[in-house]
């Protein structure tokens, strides 16, 4: 396998298989891939192995989901 052979492209949405989380993806960082939540917040890190890529409904679940948290203050 290549260095890069099993990573998302940066900018890319993924979801993160063990979470459930779906996350943009930001950078690699050693053998990790790191993701940021969908509209923002703290970036975790991931195996490359624990992530496929994300559905346009699985965005689009993401981004209502914040949409919705943040409507009602629970996020900033």
């Amino acid at each position: 396998m290549s260095d890069t052979g099993n990573r998302p492209p940066i900018g890319s949405y993924a979801v993160d298989t063990h979470s459930g989380r779906v996350g943009r993806v930001m950078g690699h960082e050693g053998p990790y891939v790191q993701l940021r939540p969908v509209g923002g917040g703290r970036e975790w890190d991931c195996v490359p192995e624990s992530l496929r890529a994300a559905t346009t409904i699985e965005r689009l679940r993401a981004a209502t989901a914040y949409e919705n948290a943040r409507s009602r203050g629970e996020v900033p």
